[in-house]
């Protein structure tokens, strides 16, 4: 008999947690019970799962008493107080955010990638950031055929990746823009609409933000691989859902673009898309709501020595977040 589980997800009322609660239903996780956590503001909402609704309750001490594993999608603040709170408890931890990334005894785990790393967890196993997600998934099958020594790449990053308050807000610059008037930006320090922005997360003392940083730390730990160095510039544009990447990799192997798409094509959670002259490549249209990430405009890099180039697109809510989490759950 097929064992069942005390499920948690502490946000479950934002974008993340939403999407959790659909990606465990639509693939069935032997889910017993489901715990919907979330603030004091969120607290006596209702969720649906399985066609019931569930009630919020607010995220407290006693929120993890008999639960088994606790999806954490509330942001980095709600990880730092909280996570270690759930793990004495005795609940297995899948944590969205990046405060335990990069802790040497935190398994930080894409499940195509490094999925053998669940099994050295003591309670907490990290997700990775939703751009690295969405560009390893790519890299990596071609560096176990090439060998990658940099990454040089540019990130356009849907609204959704900042939250539900992001999404309402470009739908609000829209329709004031339709209208010809102001929507004042509260989210981003500039309006989105019809515009894009050099700029996510915070800019550290070397010119790069933390989120740029994260393709080269988090992509070194994943992949076992600490030469590994990517440069990135990531950008948000007026998307609502997935992210797209465009990337030059300079590999230690010779590689051919017939090699490289024998190789993408038969990656797990990956799909070629590459037939430029019939207008056929990744888009964030195509490939929101979807649980692979496409791949295509693979090209020979003119500007680097055994470079290829191409473009990723993924779903950043699925695969870079709430897919990702369940399918940890599920090699638990």
């Amino acid at each position: 008999m097929k064992k069942e589980y005390h499920i948690a997800v502490v946000g479950a009322t934002g974008a993340v947690g939403a999407e959790l609660l659909r990606v465990l239903e639509r693939r069935n996780f032997p889910v017993l019970n489901l715990r919907a956590l979330a603030s004091g503001r969120s607290a006596g909402k209702k969720v649906q799962f399985r066609n019931k609704p569930i009630m919020v309750e607010e995220l407290g001490e006693n929120s993890f008493d008999n639960v088994d594993i606790a999806f954490f999608s509330a942001g980095g603040e709600t990880s730092r107080k909280f996570v270690p709170t759930a793990r004495k408890r005795g609940a297995v931890v899948i944590d969205n955010s990046s405060v335990f990334r990069m802790d040497s005894d935190v398994p930080l785990v894409i499940p195509e990638i490094n999925g053998q790393d669940v099994k050295e967890h003591h309670g907490l196993i990290a997700n990775p950031n939703c751009t690295t997600a969405v560009a390893l998934m790519a890299i990596y099958p071609l560096h176990r055929a090439f060998g990658v020594r940099r990454v040089f790449a540019a990130s356009y990053q849907a609204v959704s990746g900042s939250g539900a308050r992001a999404i309402a807000e470009l739908k609000n610059q829209v329709e004031a823009a339709a209208q010809d008037r102001q929507s004042p930006a509260q989210v981003y320090p500039h309006p989105i609409a019809f515009n894009v922005l050099p700029h996510v997360d915070v800019f550290l003392e070397s010119g790069y933000t933390k989120e740029e940083m994260k393709m080269q730390n988090e992509g070194c730990k994943i992949m076992h691989l600490p030469e590994f160095r990517a440069s990135v510039t990531c950008v948000r544009v007026p998307v609502y859902r997935a992210h797209s990447v465009a990337v030059s990799a300079e590999f230690e192997k010779k590689v051919s673009v017939e090699q490289a798409r024998e190789v993408l094509a038969k990656a797990p959670g990956l799909e070629l898309v590459d037939e430029p002259p019939m207008n056929r490549y990744p888009m964030p249209l195509n490939v929101a709501g979807k649980d692979n990430c496409e791949v295509g405009r693979v090209r020979l890099d003119c500007a680097l020595e055994n470079g290829l180039a191409f473009w990723v697109s993924g779903d950043q809510l699925l695969k870079g977040a709430a897919l990702n989490a369940v399918q940890i759950a599920e090699l638990l």
